[in-house]
């Protein structure tokens, strides 16, 4: 484990790579449903929902690395509980985060299908809106 201080910086900055690009495209997608669901008030607080997903991706990718890199300190104990906690953690949060945002927005299952042209769903109209439409 003579190289274990070069491994530990490489395998920390690749979690702080991974933990900014997973979450970032996270963030990227929720701003863009916030954008199409709340178009006035994400309008209004554009810049500020924007600095505030900058920030919550730059810490906690920030965070994985920097808990990633004290969990590869000690190479008898490796692989370390903390490290191997916060890689998983790191890993699902992403898809937790876009699974619950996909719950909130009415969105249904899990990976985004687009339904082909002229095969949209429409919402049901009721029976007697349709009555009424035709004057009976």
């Amino acid at each position: 484990m003579a190289h274990l201080g070069a491994f530990r910086l490489g395998i920390a900055g690749c979690a702080l790579l991974s933990g900014l690009v997973l979450n970032g495209l996270t963030a990227f997608w929720l701003l863009r449903l916030a954008s199409q669901h709340a178009p006035p008030l994400f309008r209004e607080y554009r810049m500020w929902a924007i600095g505030a997903a900058g920030l919550i991706v730059l810490l906690t990718a920030a965070g994985g690395g920097y808990l990633t890199y004290l969990g590869l300190r000690d190479p008898s104990r490796l692989p370390d509980a903390l490290s191997v906690i916060v890689a998983a953690f790191m890993l699902l949060l992403p898809f937790a985060v876009a699974f619950a945002a996909r719950r909130m927005a009415g969105i249904g299952g899990v990976i985004p299908i687009d339904e082909p042209p002229g095969k949209e769903r429409t919402p049901r109209r009721r029976r007697g809106a349709q009555a009424a439409q035709r004057g009976h």
